[in-house]
């Protein structure tokens, strides 16, 4: 992906949570599509290798949610984290993390992963196919901004990480102030 580029449309499988259903597990399955996430607003999107991961849950999606009041003030309607990790486990990572401003989106299968060009395998860890750790600002479902962590490649014997980081997107929000009014 690069700046310019539109989103591919992909439907995402997520679980809601729908008190109607009763009993202890209230959740319905809910497609939400990339036009639902992205249409109409100016967000942060980042991707990585997985829920629970050490890098992931202790710097770059805590850091996310630190910096969500910041970059609202810069322009930023929404911050989404996502992974090619199943609703279910998405759910209990955001929970765990105690998420109130940055919202997950699960990509069980990878698509929207493979048609962004980010899928790798990381058989070298036992993971399979998952993304490539990256952010992007996007604007009405187009990128606008583009970070990659460098390196990409399938079993990547390091875990890259800097590029992609909020303070990464911080600095490039902060010194575009003209796009910040969307």
């Amino acid at each position: 992906m690069k700046q310019g580029d539109l989103l591919p449309e992909v439907t995402f499988q997520t679980r809601v949570r729908d008190e109607s259903l009763g009993g202890s597990n209230p959740y319905r399955w809910q497609p939400v599509t990339t036009a639902d996430y992205f249409k109409g607003k100016r967000v942060v999107l980042f991707s990585l290798p997985g829920a629970f991961t050490p890098t992931c849950s202790t710097y770059q999606l805590p850091g996310f949610e630190k910096a969500a009041a910041e970059m609202a003030d810069l322009g930023i309607d929404a911050i989404y984290c996502m992974s090619v990790n199943d609703s279910f486990v998405m759910n209990q990572w955001a929970r765990s993390q105690n998420l109130n401003n940055v919202k997950v989106i699960p990509d069980g299968s990878g698509e929207f992963t493979d048609r962004v060009g980010m899928l790798v395998r990381k058989d070298n860890l036992g993971f399979g196919a998952r993304s490539w750790r990256y952010a992007a600002i996007i604007n009405d479902g187009r990128v606008e901004a583009w970070f990659e962590e460098p390196g990409r490649v399938d079993n990547c014997p390091e875990d890259p990480y800097g590029a992609s980081s909020p303070e990464s997107v911080l600095e490039w929000l902060r010194a575009n102030p003209s796009r910040a009014a969307a």
